[in-house]
């Protein structure tokens, strides 16, 4: 198996990183500490321990063997353990690090956990769906077909995509497999034409931006505090963010420190990006000469942020979508009913 395609949950890399962390301040060196966690360790997470401890048995240090796996550590952790390492700071950049991790894990939950109610309403109204088009309409298609009964078009339609579901099943679900598969592989392949096309939408394009510069804020606070170069630390920072705007904003503040500006000089360049109040506190820690700690503070108001305007987006969603599954099955209801209501108006002047 290929070592670069090697990954772990959130909550591994945490208690990985935490365990880490743990035992390298009780004094253990690192190879004791491998060799304590591969006693307990399987799957992915034994092999990655495995080959660390194979790169420390050859002298490799563990930033180079960590950074062997990319799909597990960004560039981002992989330099913050590189600083550390030259540094002689790794137990104190490792509780950092596990700080940062478990923020991050609790910062995708909660967008996870915002969007759970649309997802859960979404699956209900696809299975009332497919219970009206496999069950309701085959039934109501007999007596309707039997009377010979003229039938509206919402009606014809219904019955037509009832009839395709039941006697053409499998080539659907085939059909569905395949589409399932090449929308994984092209999404995977072309994630950011993807990610442009939902980011497009005004209230996610503005989510997906606060979520970026949460995380460009938090990423940036930790690799300055680790001692990182600034420049470096933008550099890396902009690798982690999902926006391209937001990508070529950083870079282009990156650019402005390189020429001998201030960052908050390159963010003010961006302000239909940044925030001002994000730029305020940014100027007001390189005036006081604590930059990193301002990055802090400006990832917690915007976690804050993150909070509300999620709040806000699914108090919007909820009742959109359930006013959208509403009209649809009503009116795939009123196809049903109307014909019979027909019915009924023939026979009741005989």
């Amino acid at each position: 198996m290929n070592i670069k395609s090697i990954s772990i949950s959130n909550s591994e890399k945490l208690g990985l990183i935490s365990n880490f962390a743990t035992m390298l301040e009780a004094g253990l060196s690192i190879l004791e500490i491998v060799d304590s966690l591969l006693e307990d360790s399987k799957g992915n997470q034994k092999k990655l321990l495995e080959v660390l401890r194979e790169d420390l048995m050859q002298g490799v240090h563990i930033s180079a063997s960590f950074e062997k796996f990319p799909k597990i550590f960004d560039k981002v952790t992989v330099n913050l353990i590189k600083a550390a390492e030259e540094g002689g700071t790794l137990d104190v950049t490792l509780l950092d690090l596990k700080e940062n991790i478990r923020m991050e894990t609790e910062f995708r939950d909660k967008i996870r956990a915002a969007l759970t109610y649309p997802a859960f309403i979404l699956l209900v109204f696809i299975g009332v769906l497919l219970m009206i088009l496999t069950v309701v309409i085959p039934k109501i298609s007999t007596v309707f077909l039997r009377l010979n009964v003229p039938l509206p078009l919402p009606t014809q339609i219904l019955i037509l995509l009832s009839d395709l579901i039941l006697k053409q099943t499998i080539f659907l679900v085939l059909g569905g497999i395949i589409l399932l598969i090449v929308f994984i592989f092209m999404y995977i392949n072309q994630k950011h034409v993807f990610l442009n096309i939902l980011f497009s939408f005004p209230l996610v394009g503005s989510l997906a931006r606060q979520i970026d510069l949460t995380r460009f804020s938090r990423n940036l606070y930790i690799l300055l505090n680790a001692g990182i170069p600034i420049t470096t630390a933008l550099e890396l920072t902009q690798e982690i963010v999902l926006k391209k705007e937001v990508a070529q904003a950083i870079i282009r503040s990156r650019d402005m420190v390189l020429s001998g500006n201030k960052l908050s000089e390159g963010l003010k360049a961006a302000k239909n990006i940044f925030p001002s109040i994000m730029i305020k506190i940014t100027e007001a820690g390189e005036k006081s000469g604590s930059l990193d700690k301002s990055m802090q503070d400006v990832s917690e108001y915007l976690d804050y942020q993150v909070s509300t305007t999620l709040r806000t987006l699914i108090s919007l969603l909820e009742p959109i979508m359930l006013i959208v599954v509403g009209i649809i099955v009503g009116g795939m209801m009123l196809a049903i009913i109307s014909p019979i209501y027909g019915l009924i108006g023939q026979v009741g002047p005989r």
